[in-house]
């Protein structure tokens, strides 16, 4: 126990160093990439333990076998395939509707605390969060999962990593968000690309850790950013555009539909009406949002002298968006088995609640605040259900209560 004490001991100094330190501004030599590939690996191997409380960030809806053995089913003849010994299991599984998520803290079950239960939280917590949770109870969040397994089984991936950003390099990770298992938006793509089955729906809601401005700048860049956040916008276009294609690549070698949905950031402005007024409380009363100070220590532009420029920032973020969609679609029109398409339905959702940020740190999400992007999200896909031919059945049960 002693050992494992002090390599949590090394691990919260590496977090704690991760406040302070900046993002490289070149790619590392190979040379650095391996050894600190082998580094993490081993810490990986000394914690294998932490895979015991992890839940799976895959899951498959668990009852497919006897939903596909349904004479009615679509893949009733593949379940006849399967019992008659034609096919395996993986291949009948690989027959079902596979979607999957990339995205940042938002997309997941985080919040701020201690440095050792943030790790702890970061390397184990999957589901429970608006895309993917299988917990049936009424009062838990009804997942994007969820609502499309009322009418077909499917099997859903969540990518998504807490302090993930959309950057040029791969390994543009400081020591400690590797090793709380951070991939950047790079990283996310490389797993995904990895899987030998391509998701049919893939969404994507990323960059918000790309609007902490004030990272790595000057005072009197500080004092006049205008050229700096435009260096930014273009810099995310760039990055951003990259790792689609190459999903958009490999869409395009794949004989069966793929829709793909870009949703714009969230919008900052409601954010900070919520975030100051947890701010207020938090004053009044310490034990409230008791992590609402490291927060801003953390992400600077949370500081109320900065939010107006990450609000500008977020704003310029989502016209790239827009921009990258529109001139991929005029690529794409050779293509009619991909539909890629943005989507402002999480842009749009009001976060001026103080309930939908979390009470630990008035930051991330609370359960209330999954709860509503899933609802929103879920909405925002019946384009890109109905190209995949579920829009009818999967709309009709989200209709339905649990």
């Amino acid at each position: 126990m002693r050992f494992v004490r002090v390599l949590f001991f090394i691990m919260a100094a590496s977090l704690t160093l991760a406040a302070t330190t900046t993002t490289p501004s070149s790619a590392p030599s190979k040379t650095a990439v391996f050894e600190k590939r082998l580094a993490l690996g081993t810490v990986d191997t000394l914690f294998f333990f932490d895979h015991f409380f992890t839940k799976r960030a895959s899951v498959v809806s668990p009852n497919y076998l006897h939903r596909l053995a349904e004479s009615d089913s679509p893949l009733h003849p593949q379940y006849v395939a399967y019992r008659e010994g034609k096919i395996s299991k993986a291949e009948l599984i690989s027959s079902l509707p596979h979607i999957a998520v990339l995205g940042d803290s938002l997309t997941k079950n985080l919040y701020v605390s201690p440095s050792l239960s943030l790790l702890w939280r970061a390397r184990t917590t999957e589901q429970r969060n608006w895309f993917l949770d299988t917990d049936p109870s009424p009062a838990s969040i009804y997942s994007i999962y969820e609502r499309l397994d009322k009418s077909v089984p499917v099997v859903a991936s969540d990518y998504a990593r807490g302090a993930a950003e959309v950057t040029s390099h791969p390994y543009e990770e400081i020591l400690a968000k590797t090793l709380a298992r951070t991939r950047n938006f790079t990283g996310q793509v490389d797993q995904l690309l990895i899987s030998k089955r391509f998701p049919d729906l893939i969404l994507i809601w990323i960059g918000h850790n790309n609007l902490n401005w004030v990272k790595g700048l000057s005072e009197s860049e500080r004092a006049k950013p205008a050229a700096r956040l435009n260096e930014r916008a273009e810099h995310f276009q760039e990055d951003y555009a990259r790792q689609l294609n190459r999903l958009v690549e490999r869409a395009q070698t794949e004989n069966h539909k793929v829709a793909i949905v870009i949703f714009g950031l969230a919008d900052c402005e409601a954010f900070f009406r919520a975030r100051n007024k947890a701010g207020a409380i938090h004053a009044k009363d310490p034990r409230r949002y008791p992590y609402f100070d490291i927060c801003a220590q953390r992400f600077e532009s949370l500081k109320p002298p900065y939010q107006a420029n990450m609000i500008i920032l977020r704003s310029k973020l989502n016209r790239e968006l827009r921009t990258i969609v529109a001139e991929f679609n005029k690529k794409l029109e050779p293509y009619p088995n991909i539909h890629l398409e943005y989507s402002d339905a999480c842009a749009q959702i009001d976060l001026s609640d103080v309930e939908l940020l979390h009470p630990m740190d008035g930051q991330h999400l609370s359960m209330k605040g999954h709860k509503l992007v899933a609802e929103q999200a879920f909405a925002a896909l019946r384009p890109s259900l109905s190209f995949l031919g579920i829009r009818h059945q999967a709309y009709l049960a989200n209709q339905t209560a649990r």
